[in-house]
């Protein structure tokens, strides 16, 4: 599992990539992919954004084996409800947007997989094991929060032994106590399809590329680093 905004660094802009980054139009996005870690005595305490929600979700049930206790919602346009298979705690439907509540126990890998067909899906999903414990906030990444406290790393919160997780968001970072890091996304130009004039909107919208920067400032205990990649996805 390589979450989004290591996959940029790693210059592979794929279809995780794309989805992530579908609702950005061109101009300056700042306080984007927030990142909180900080060491405790026997954990170590991830809190992020709301952008990294299903790569939080989707490193912390990589590393289950087997059934898990889920409570949290799936967010989709699609109808996924025969596909999931399981029993549904609460149901809605506002506008083409499907809100399926969950409390029941599933594969780890059923979950996984459903991920990887559906990238654009929003699994805001928490459980609890012995090495890990993650809490999502059960709502829409749309929803607004405190406008007055500006964006915080507060949407998901994972409480966890396993260093393979931390590393995954802190891939460039090795010595610390308390790390904070504050993404910017700079999209600079669309990229449209050679067959625009083929296309409908919708399709247009889908296939069009993102072409920028993503500037990443990691504030490593009391030292700023700051870093920056470029990407078309």
């Amino acid at each position: 599992m390589v979450m989004v905004i290591r996959k940029i660094f790693n210059e592979n802009f794929d279809s995780d990539v794309h989805s992530s980054f579908m609702k950005y139009s061109r101009g300056e996005f700042k306080n984007k992919y927030l990142i909180h870690v900080k060491k405790q005595a026997k954990k170590t305490a991830l809190k992020t954004s709301v952008e990294f929600t299903n790569d939080v979700v989707r490193a912390s049930l990589l590393a289950v084996n087997g059934p898990v206790a889920v409570t949290g919602v799936i967010i989709s346009t699609n109808d996924l409800i025969e596909e999931l298979g399981l029993p549904i705690k609460k149901k809605s439907n506002f506008q083409g947007v499907r809100k399926l509540e969950l409390d029941t126990e599933v594969e780890s890998s059923k979950i996984i997989e459903l991920m990887g067909k559906y990238p654009k899906v929003f699994f805001a999903l928490s459980f609890k094991t012995d090495d890990i414990e993650l809490k999502v906030k059960k709502k829409g990444p749309g929803k607004p929060g405190n406008k007055k406290e500006g964006p915080k790393a507060d949407f998901c919160v994972l409480k966890t032994t396993n260093q393979d997780i931390i590393k995954e968001f802190l891939f460039d970072v090795k010595d610390y106590k308390e790390v904070f890091v504050n993404h910017t996304i700079m999209i600079e130009e669309m990229v449209y399809p050679s067959n625009i004039d083929d296309l409908s909107p919708k399709e247009i919208r889908e296939q069009a590329k993102r072409k920028g920067r993503v500037i990443r400032t990691a504030t490593i205990d009391d030292k700023e680093v700051v870093s920056e990649a470029k990407f078309v996805a």
